[in-house]
């Protein structure tokens, strides 16, 4: 996922971006999400604090790009069935989550997205857009292959499939079966599917 573009000044530079979220991945590993912070980050990327404020409001938007959103960099996939297609964006969830990174950061997280509404309801509607609109790829094929009726409510297939990941590996701290992606797509196939 790409952070937000500015309107105004020099174009970024993709080795600048790539640094700030390398350097936020390993300072959440090694010190926490508490410890973590954006003169720190800045620091550590070789850049200045207004480089990275330039591209994120704070360090929830800014850990939350750079911990769980390295999923819906890849291509869409395309396997040919639904249970198929949600068995692979769920095995990225899967290993997004039991990251060391997305370990160190969820709790933070967490305790920001719940003090800050503003927050919850960006994350929501711009850092998580890019998984919605993949999901909805693979609806539309799911429906034009008869799948799935029209009308699939895609935000909330969206929540079960993260909520179901979250639940098990980061909120329960379970370790991934390796099967649990194949499970948790056919849950949610059966339930969706035309009968």
């Amino acid at each position: 996922m790409t952070s937000f573009p500015s309107s105004r000044g020099r174009p970024r530079d993709p080795r600048s971006h790539e640094a700030i979220v390398n350097a936020v991945t390993e300072l959440v590993i090694e010190v926490g999400y508490a410890a973590t912070s954006i003169g720190a980050v800045a620091s550590r990327a070789g850049v200045g604090k207004d480089t990275v404020y330039r591209r994120w409001r704070g360090k929830p938007e800014l850990v939350f790009e750079a911990v769980f959103t390295t999923t819906d960099q890849g291509p869409v996939p395309d396997t040919g069935t639904l249970a198929g297609d949600l068995t692979e964006l769920l095995r990225g969830l899967v290993d997004e989550f039991r990251a060391p990174a997305a370990a160190a950061a969820l709790p933070g997280l967490l305790a920001d997205f719940a003090a800050d509404p503003v927050l919850k309801a960006r994350i929501r509607s711009e850092f998580l857009a890019p998984s919605k609109d993949r999901l909805l790829i693979v609806f539309e094929r799911a429906e034009a292959r008869g799948e799935i009726a029209a009308g699939t409510p895609v935000d909330l297939v969206l929540d079960t499939m993260a909520g179901a990941v979250f639940f098990h590996i980061g909120l329960v701290g379970e370790h991934p079966d390796p099967r649990l992606a194949v499970r948790l797509a056919a849950v949610i196939v059966q339930g969706i599917e035309v009968r």
